[in-house]
């Protein structure tokens, strides 16, 4: 029997976090038919902030990637929240990446790889999907990186 996306995410070192709650008045994840949406998901660890300030400045492209994992993986949970399980997801159709960046940093596209690649260690060729890549020079919080993420689940 395979393992649940779940299960590879604790067999790859990760825990999948509660979904955390709206910072702003908005709602976190919303499906309509057989996509959800979520809002923008910041580097949360709890209520915990994690990896504030700008790529290239203040914090380093690792610190960058780290974020982008634990955003993600916020992600993962708010999805989780409305399906009760990731094996419904049949395809990530989107992941949406905003970096924090100093002028000149222009290595978005490589601070984001690392939530891709978690996504598809995570789900396979399901995981595989379009993205958007920016660079912006401030961020809500402060934090380092905000990502949303479109999939197509099943019924």
């Amino acid at each position: 029997m395979s393992q649940t996306p779940e299960e590879r995410i604790q067999e790859l070192g990760h825990t999948l976090p509660s979904p955390p709650a709206a910072v702003g008045s908005y709602i976190p994840v919303t499906q309509f038919g057989n996509t959800i949406v979520t809002s923008g998901q910041l580097p949360f660890i709890g209520t915990e902030l994690m990896f504030k300030g700008k790529i290239g400045e203040h914090l380093h492209e690792d610190d960058g990637s780290n974020a982008a994992c634990l955003c993600l993986l916020n992600a993962l949970a708010q999805i989780k929240s409305i399906t009760g399980e990731l094996s419904k997801i049949n395809k990530v159709i989107r992941l949406e990446g905003y970096v924090h960046s100093a002028p000149g940093f222009d290595r978005q596209p490589y601070i984001l790889n690392a939530a891709s690649q978690l996504l598809t260690d995570v789900l396979g060729d399901k995981g595989k999907h379009t993205r958007v890549a920016l660079g912006i020079s401030e961020m809500p919080l402060n934090a380092a990186v905000q990502i949303a993420l479109w999939v197509e689940v099943s019924p």
